[in-house]
């Protein structure tokens, strides 16, 4: 029989440990680049900056943002029906 306080322990940890990684993924800078447009984003998949030409375009770099954020949406949908399949 699973002991609830051990595996609230266990959730606990896993929890700080994301923190963790989610602080030391903000701290990184990821650069991609193409002819005459700079794309820098975050490890946490955040867009900090497009620039084509050397010019800051902010409209893609929120279309990018937006997009990135839609698909990590889908992703958790599709973990956590997966994960609901598997519990089942």
């Amino acid at each position: 029989m699973m002991n609830p306080f051990k595996m609230l322990g266990d959730v606990n940890a896993m929890r700080k440990q994301a923190a963790q990684i989610q602080k030391a993924l903000e701290k990184e800078e990821i650069e991609g680049r193409d002819g005459n447009i700079r794309v820098l984003m975050s490890g946490n998949q955040q867009v900090k900056t497009v620039e084509i030409d050397g010019v800051p375009n902010e409209q893609l770099k929120r279309a990018f943002n937006d997009a990135i954020k839609r698909s990590q949406q889908v992703a958790a949908g599709i973990l956590a029906q997966l994960s609901k399949n598997f519990q089942s």
